[in-house]
């Protein structure tokens, strides 16, 4: 854990970032925009699609704004009149609402003209005043239509402005909560600047009025409606809850708040608004989300032409809510949406009143800020701890499964509950950690692991660098002493099979040598030290602890004896010389690290140990053995099978040692092998008690089992000397040599 605290802190400081978007210390607009997109998704993938059959969208189209229809926008109020008294008398609608505006008085009558000419030039001529007051009703278009809309369920629409010099025109209805109703409560409201109102007179005979004001987000959709805006201290319904409370008989507005008082941190603590049967979630703007049917036409679209003319079926329209607005592109009411880049507005009204009749509203209550905070903790956390501990692939899963587990907690949310959680803060943050994780991985770690490949490489198994670079702060080049064990090969007569061969073979047979002899050691865990000229020089223990060391120095040993058999019958192949190797192992304390001059280094060990185990190398051709081992690598080693050669002082020591021959793993070694060295080491203890007979007898009954034996025939030959020159009487029987 301590050598990834830079990488856990870093890790940690990267999530309290997204925090801090989440707790809206900052905004980082990536975050925002996908969440807009992953929530769009959502929305698209569970839309219950069909057509609602409870209401109708009357639609000023193309068609019906044709000369040949009902003329070039905007219409004569007449016309508008005739429509109401047609929808409710005939087709029999329950409610009409209008995604327009009515701001302007109609003067396509003529009516302002004759009331000039009245005032002005004809104001003495008694006929025509008398004309002027007999027709005047008639003319007067805007009073037709305010007593066309007295007394009917029409509800009328206006706008806000929040432009900075926004004008105010027209008649605002009553508010539906006036002044002081969330006195006291920190709500984010949206603040308008001026209106668009119905004139005075239609205002005043309109069952109710609703503004149609959605909440376009920075990246210019329309995903929430402002339940309740606020203009001048006063509280305006959206034009779909001024429907619902004309068809619910006008129940009171009542706002429902989580706490009797504001929590100290600002919370107004308002999550949603009671109207009769009906209850709408609302967020921290007293806004609702559109809760889309489908795509555009998901309610019927009926042209108004059509209606006017009387070409609808009376059937059609009966018992409909009807909705009038516009899909014609000259008049400006398509929106963004996430269903639709081109969506009428009029039919975002639509599915509001249709989620406010079934009291189905997607919602994101409060709560679910500090709980995307905590999610955000917890995953974060949890993962700066464990991923920079595991491999890069156990990594990959672990951040796959937080990934999964928070895409699955939303979507749960989102279909049991209609809740949303913002996704994008965990998903970015899960992708973030996992990128600068295997970041840091890859550009400091693997540094750290090519660098010690580059120092280690050359000396250590491939797969012990693995195993170093997995925590290279155990690993140093430093000096130490240790207990380790070295191995030293040499070929025999190699200078005179160097003179047979030319130098393009001679290059080519020390390279197959040398090649062949270093996988075995490296098989085997073992540390290349160099070559000098034809001899290796390796050991074992270090730089990774190997508490086996002298066991795998010897099976290096033995199997480097193996490998030259086949070495060597390729050799003969090709011509070349026949090839013997001597090998010696020794265990003991040695000094390693990287040592050498300013101009050369090399990690490599040093010692009386290391000297001797040089020594044995040497000693294999006066015993005619191919491997000999120090003592401390006999008493090391358990389950191989050793044949005592001798005791020895070699050149630079004073104290004998005992030297040994490995002869293979007991459980491998056959049984008259095993007979063959008791009865050696018979005859070997009888020659150090200057027992010259016995020791004659046991040598030749073991020479009848291996007749070929350089060693029986060299104690022959000293028991022979002996005899000609008997020893001293305290003679131990140890053999002194005098050169390397």
């Amino acid at each position: 854990m301590k050598k990834h605290i830079v990488r856990i802190v870093l890790s940690l400081a990267l999530m309290l970032v997204f925090v801090g978007h989440v707790a809206e210390l900052f905004n980082i607009g990536l975050i925002t925009r996908l969440d807009n997109i992953i929530y769009d998704t959502r929305l698209a993938l569970t839309m219950p699609g069909g057509v609602d059959p409870r209401i109708v969208i009357l639609d000023i189209d193309e068609r019906s704004v044709d000369k040949t229809a009902l003329g070039h926008w905007p219409w004569r109020r007449d016309k508008f009149s005739a429509l109401l008294k047609k929808l409710f008398d005939e087709y029999g609608i329950v409610i009409a609402g209008f995604d327009i505006v009515f701001a302007e008085p109609d003067e396509g009558s003529g009516l302002p003209v004759l009331e000039k000419l009245a005032k002005g030039k004809l104001r003495d001529v008694g006929s025509f005043q008398s004309a002027l007051k007999e027709l005047r009703p008639e003319l007067d278009y805007d009073r037709i239509m305010a007593e066309t809309i007295k007394g009917r369920p029409v509800v009328l629409g206006y706008y806000f402005n929040s432009d900075e010099n926004a004008v105010r025109s027209g008649a605002l209805p009553k508010p539906v909560l006036e002044k002081g109703a969330f006195q006291g409560r920190n709500i984010r409201f949206t603040h308008w600047r001026g209106y668009g109102a119905n004139l005075p007179e239609f205002q005043a005979n309109a069952a109710n009025a609703g503004h149609f004001n959605p909440l376009v987000d920075n990246d210019g959709v329309s995903r929430r409606v402002p339940i309740l805006a606020e203009y001048n201290g006063d509280y305006y319904e959206a034009l779909s809850l001024a429907v619902i409370r004309v068809l619910a008989n006008y129940p009171k507005v009542e706002p429902g708040f989580s706490s009797e008082k504001p929590t100290s941190d600002g919370y107004s603590g308002l999550e949603w608004l009671k109207v009769g049967p009906v209850t709408i979630p609302v967020d921290d703007t007293v806004s609702a989300f559109i809760p889309y049917r489908g795509t555009r036409g998901s309610f019927k679209y009926v042209s108004l032409a059509d209606v006017y003319f009387g070409k609808v079926p009376k059937d059609e329209l009966r018992g409909k809510i009807a909705l009038i607005g516009t899909t014609a592109p000259g008049l400006l009411d398509l929106r963004s949406t996430p269903v639709g880049s081109v969506f009428p507005g009029v039919e975002i009204h639509a599915n509001m009143i249709a989620s406010m009749l079934d009291n189905n509203f997607k919602h994101k209550p409060a709560y679910i800020l500090g709980t995307e905070v905590v999610l955000l903790l917890i995953g974060g956390v949890a993962l700066s701890l464990l991923v920079p501990l595991l491999s890069p692939f156990k990594a990959t899963l672990a951040s796959l499964l937080a990934t999964a587990l928070i895409t699955g907690l939303d979507v749960a949310l989102w279909t049991k509950g209609g809740i949303i959680l913002p996704l994008a803060s965990s998903l970015l943050m899960i992708a973030a950690l996992f990128a600068f994780n295997m970041s840091w991985g890859y550009f400091v770690e693997s540094r750290s692991k090519r660098q010690f490949t580059e120092l280690f490489g050359q000396y250590v198994p491939p797969e012990l660098v693995d195993e170093m670079a997995k925590d290279p702060q155990r690993y140093s080049m430093e000096g130490k002493s240790e207990e380790l064990t070295v191995l030293f090969s040499d070929i025999v007569g190699f200078t005179s099979i160097s003179e047979s061969l030319s130098p393009k073979d001679l290059s080519q047979f020390i390279n197959d040598y040398l090649t062949a002899m270093s996988l075995v050691i490296r098989n085997h865990r073992g540390t290349l030290d160099k070559y000098i000229g034809d001899a290796i020089m390796a050991f074992w223990g270090a730089p990774v602890a190997d508490p086996e060391h002298a066991r795998q120095g010897v099976i290096s040993a033995m199997a480097m004896q193996r490998e030259l058999d086949n070495l060597r019958a390729k050799m003969l192949e090709r011509g070349w010389p026949d090839i013997r190797i001597g090998v010696g192992v020794n265990t003991g304390s040695m000094s390693v690290g990287d040592m050498g001059s300013k101009l050369r280094k090399a990690y490599t060990v040093m010692g009386d140990a290391v000297n001797l185990g040089s020594r044995l190398e040497g000693l294999t051709r006066i015993y005619g053995v191919g491997v000999i081992v120090g003592p401390n690598t006999k008493v090391a080693v358990k389950d191989i099978v050793f044949r005592e050669l001798d005791r020895v002082k070699v050149k630079g020591k004073d104290e004998p040692v005992a030297i040994f021959e490995p002869i293979g793993v007991d459980s491998e070694v056959d049984q008259k092998i095993k007979d063959e060295i008791k009865l050696w080491h018979k005859a070997l203890k009888a020659y150090r008690a200057q027992n010259w007979d016995e020791a004659e007898m046991n040598l030749l009954n073991v020479q009848r089992m291996s007749p070929d034996s350089v060693l029986y025939q060299m104690y022959f030959e000293r028991i022979a000397q002996c005899r000609i020159e008997p020893p001293p009487a305290d003679w131990d029987g140890v053999t002194t040599f005098k050169t390397k």
